[in-house]
């Protein structure tokens, strides 16, 4: 196979054959040339012709074997994407129909889409603690490389709450892709543990020590009954 330094070598001696003068009577020094002279000096052209031609068509050649392996690379990486959308959505059904057979009390799931089973929304409805009565939608997307990586999950209710943030960022170790102290999300975990992590995220992990929301851990620190007037207010205001 020809390198591209090979080829630059070629088109540059193809460029200075064809530079050679065979059209006129004399040569460079005035001096009439010959029939013989003029001849050789055609068959040079010619040659220079045949070589820059033969250039030509190696660079084309070598030009279409790229573009064939750039297709090529470019068709294994859209049949690698289409695969992981296949064991994911095959893993899905499965977990799916074990996650509505063991929901908490306190959850519901909801598919916008039924043909969609990597989008859905999760309402969590404590029934005990400072969040009880508060209505809390989750919405949970499933990426192509689940489960070697975990679902993305966002709260959409304004919160006041420890470990998610009025944003909806939310801190729970499972749902993190590396976590140090080995609680964060494994290939063997699913969206049962994701939907129970959840719902504890009101109850047992509750968590003031190791708070995303900064803030309202320390209120909570500083007094603890304003801390539950504010919760209460963000549940009449935005969790009904």
């Amino acid at each position: 196979m020809e390198s591209a330094r090979d080829l630059t070598q070629l088109g540059a001696a193809a460029a200075s054959w064809e530079a050679v003068p065979g059209g006129g009577g004399e040569d460079e020094g005035g001096r009439r040339t010959s029939w013989n002279d003029r001849c050789s000096r055609s068959r040079v052209q010619t040659r220079c012709r045949w070589v820059k031609a033969a250039v030509m068509l190696t660079l084309a050649s070598k030009l279409k074997r790229d573009d064939g392996l750039k297709g090529s690379r470019t068709s294994a990486t859209a049949s690698d994407s289409t695969r992981r959308v296949s064991v994911r959505d095959r893993l899905l059904v499965k977990e799916v129909a074990e996650l509505e057979a063991n929901l908490p009390c306190t959850c519901k799931v909801h598919f916008p889409d039924p043909n969609k089973l990597h989008c859905f929304q999760l309402t969590v409805s404590p029934d005990e603690g400072y969040y009880q009565g508060g209505k809390f939608q989750f919405e949970t997307e499933v990426p192509d490389a689940y489960n070697m990586v975990p679902p993305k999950v966002r709260c959409l209710t304004r919160i006041w709450h420890p470990n998610i943030t009025e944003t909806g960022e939310i801190c729970l170790s499972l749902l993190r892709e590396h976590s140090i102290d080995g609680t964060g999300w494994a290939p063997t975990r699913t969206l049962k543990d994701v939907v129970w992590g959840l719902n504890s995220l009101f109850t047992d992990l509750l968590n003031f020590d190791d708070p995303l929301n900064i803030e309202a851990a320390e209120h909570h620190l500083r007094d603890k009954e304003d801390f539950r007037n504010k919760v209460e207010d963000y549940i009449k205001r935005y969790a009904r």
